[in-house]
């Protein structure tokens, strides 16, 4: 019997991003190679790349609309059987958001990889090729199924759960904020629809945020709360006249580590943000727990399941 001859291949979903940029004449850096451009620049392996040119953006301008489209076409390209596995090039600044919705979104029968850059496709330290090299291989190890979405960067293959950007400047990235790998949560539904907004919270800051929030139409409101997820009293009565609507208000932290508890009471701290109705985000950060939140709002989960799918970031 002829043993069979055929490559792997590997789909290579290009977003834009820093990996897809380079500087112009006005000095801006701007995304602009394509993916056939970008995979132009890596050794052949005998690994088959197929670019599929999606959109160029930076990911700072991308909308829950833009990051729904990434997660569908990963789902299209989930279902081609000739396809052995997927990589996403994206932008840093909103990488573990998408990666999150990814995961939430779509059960994995082969690997899925996302990967970018930290410096410009033209710069002297250009590591996008060597970032991008890593992500195809570990797109074509069967072994990284089971562990749902990956971010590839810096040297370090991460779960996407808990993921967040640690640095501006460094090539290794990303941290996360929870030592975990993905669990079996997966929501069906159009999240690019929904409006969910982050408030920052700061010492002294009043409910007008939130209240102003709600009057633009947000579905749903993540708080970036102080310390372990701590407020003001200002805010405590805001978030009540959002469980008065039946809006969900979910508390994070600016602080990049460390379990987020109910705690402190006081008038504004997480016991009385928790009474009011607020739910705890115990590991997810503001952008990841605004992807949550928009994910089950957009498969119409009730109340009560929003507060269990966040009860699953204890682990």
């Amino acid at each position: 019997m002829i043993a069979s001859t055929k490559k792997p291949l590997v789909a290579v979903i290009a977003t834009g991003g820093t990996i897809a940029s380079r500087r112009e004449e006005d000095g801006a850096s701007r995304p602009s190679l394509g993916g056939d451009s970008l995979l132009g620049v890596i050794p052949d392996t005998g690994i088959e790349l197929r670019a599929i040119d999606l959109m160029t953006k930076d990911s700072s301008s991308l909308t829950l609309s833009d990051m729904q489209s990434i997660s569908d076409t990963v789902g299209d390209l989930l279902r081609d059987a000739d396809i052995d596995g997927i990589v996403v090039l994206h932008g840093t600044d909103a990488m573990e958001e998408t990666a999150m919705l990814v995961q939430l979104q779509n059960r994995l029968a082969k690997p899925v990889i996302l990967t970018g850059a930290q410096f410009t496709a033209d710069h002297e330290q250009a590591d996008g090729p060597a970032n991008l090299a890593a992500a195809v291989a570990a797109a074509v190890d069967d072994r990284n199924t089971s562990r749902g979405v990956l971010v590839c960067f810096g040297g370090q293959t991460q779960p996407a759960w808990g993921l967040y950007k640690h640095s501006a400047d460094e090539t290794d990235a990303f941290r996360q904020s929870t030592r975990r790998e993905n669990p079996d949560l997966h929501y069906a539904g159009d999240a690019g629809a929904l409006r969910v907004d982050i408030i920052a919270i700061y010492p002294g800051c009043d409910g007008a945020l939130v209240d102003a929030s709600i009057a633009a139409g947000a579905q749903g409101v993540v708080l970036a709360a102080l310390g372990s997820g701590n407020a003001t009293p200002s805010v405590v009565d805001a978030v009540q006249r959002c469980s008065a609507k039946n809006i969900p208000v979910v508390i994070s932290s600016r602080v990049p580590q460390g379990r987020l508890t109910s705690t402190y009471g006081g008038g504004g701290g997480g016991h009385d943000l928790a009474q009011a109705g607020a739910i705890h985000s115990t590991n997810l950060r503001p952008g990841q727990a605004r992807i949550l939140l928009a994910a089950t709002l957009a498969a119409g989960e009730t109340a009560t399941a929003i507060a269990d799918a966040f009860a699953e970031t204890e682990a």
